[in-house]
């Protein structure tokens, strides 16, 4: 039905596309071949080996997918569009269009706006906006607390009937475990999903960088990896208890790895992701003290990178996400300890993950698991896959195109990433988001409907 109504708001018939000459990779039906695909009414209506045709079908646009690769639309669970309240960073608008030119047709964005997403009529605004920009599908987390303050539990039935998928206090924690024990309580009543982000309101709170060697030789105050893992104690505790349905945010550490891994065979309700740059960077990389490396929870040690990275492959983490969070250039270029946590990371999710299956020769059909349909899976939906009948939503992107990460090719209102002057390999070309092709690199970027 929703979907129905957002075909409906489209001001221009939906178009009848064919796409063609590409590589198929669909991690839900295990497809990885040269196919055709056939769309009509926003629905993909037929999936073809190549230069067959379809009878009876006349196309309204042709894409050329020669050497490229389609896949389902990426589902990024963690992209904040810092709307409501810090435009002053980025906007709906510059975030949406960075998601898409990642590739990202479907994202989450978490409740930690300004004022944060605790009341209907926020969720309901900040979806319609988004509807209206007819781009990526938003999935707002409402806010587990009243004002994140960790005091009030919300109307989570409202602001479940608002739009929201979840709740979550975001990367505040709740320092009254008796209120945190009733919200779950609450949600597993109702069977409403919380997304807890492992951090001890109290130990390291007042850290910049991970606990070790490479903190204490650059004298930054450290943040230990017991600020994650006694978090993660608590909350498989009280999920014994309660029988709450669990989403873990950001893991960091070999030892929370582990303890995942340990829920995990015990049976609890858990999943769980891990930000894209947390698979790559470690704590020796803070060493020139760039606030573009500052980013929360930290970047740890190399074993703990390793950990994660073996985390992912064999399935104890779930999910990569972006942890996409813009920052003003004034708030980065300050002395590191100062310097506001996040990096800008929707249209690098893609590459850094083709980067990491290629050091850890993954099938790129694997790789895509954990952008599309796993994702799809922690989120509840029936997206993140193609297939005849389903939603097209669809990314298309060339795997060998090299390119240089700077300001200027950057869609985010953000350029703060630690991958500036990087050269990356993989590159989103074209994006669908309900049959509608939204965006195509070669003709300039967007199309006028979805500017």
């Amino acid at each position: 039905m929703a979907a129905a109504q957002r075909r409906l708001s489209l001001s221009a018939s939906l178009p009848r596309l064919r796409i063609f000459g590409g590589r198929l990779i669909d991690p839900s039906s295990k497809t990885d071949r040269p196919m055709d695909l056939w769309i009509d009414d926003g629905s993909l209506v037929a999936i073809t080996p190549p230069g067959e045709r379809l009878a009876g079908f006349s196309c309204d646009q042709e894409i050329d997918a020669s050497g490229r690769v389609i896949c389902p639309g990426l589902i990024d669970l963690c992209a904040r569009l810092r709307e409501p309240g810090f435009e002053y960073k980025a906007t709906l608008e510059s975030e949406m269009r960075a998601a898409i030119a990642g590739g990202v047709t479907r994202l989450v964005c978490p409740p930690d706006t300004d004022p944060p997403l605790d009341e209907p009529g926020l969720v309901e605004m900040l979806k319609h906006r988004a509807r209206n920009l007819i781009q990526a599908h938003v999935h707002p987390l409402g806010a587990l607390t009243v004002g994140l303050k960790g005091e009030q539990i919300t109307e989570m039935a409202e602001l479940s009937e608002a739009g929201c998928v979840g709740f979550s206090q975001g990367p505040i924690p709740i320092a009254n475990t008796q209120i945190f024990f009733r919200a779950l309580q609450y949600a597993s009543t109702f069977e409403y999903p919380v997304w807890f982000y492992p951090m001890d309101p109290w130990i390291g709170r007042t850290g910049v960088a991970h606990s070790g060697p490479v903190s204490g030789r650059l004298g930054l105050p450290g943040i230990p990896v017991a600020n994650e893992t006694i978090a993660l104690q608590t909350v498989f505790e009280l999920m014994r208890v309660t029988g709450a349905r669990v989403h873990i945010c950001r893991l960091s550490s070999a030892a929370g790895v582990e303890l995942v891994r340990q829920a995990k065979r015990e049976g609890l309700a858990i999943t769980a992701d891990v930000a894209i740059h947390h698979l790559h960077l470690i704590d020796v990389d803070l060493a020139d003290f760039d606030g573009n490396y500052r980013v929360l929870p930290p970047f740890r040690s190399q074993r703990d990178r390793d950990a994660l990275r073996a985390g992912v492959l064999d399935g104890t983490i779930d999910v990569i996400c972006s942890d996409h969070a813009p920052v003003d250039d004034d708030a980065k270029q300050l002395p590191f300890g100062e310097a506001e946590p996040g990096v800008t990371a929707l249209e690098l999710l893609l590459p850094l993950t083709l980067k990491w299956a290629n050091e850890s020769k993954l099938p790129l059909i694997e790789a895509m698991r954990r952008l599309t349909v796993n994702p799809a899976s922690v989120l509840g939906r029936d997206a993140g896959h193609l297939s005849v009948g389903g939603q097209a939503d669809i990314c298309i992107f060339d795997p060998q195109d090299h390119w240089t990460v700077s300001a200027s090719q950057l869609f985010s209102q953000g350029s703060n990433t630690p991958y500036l002057g990087l050269e990356l390999q993989g590159r989103v070309q074209s994006v669908l988001v309900d049959g509608r092709c939204v965006f195509e690199r070669a003709n300039g970027g967007f199309s006028a409907s979805s500017r």
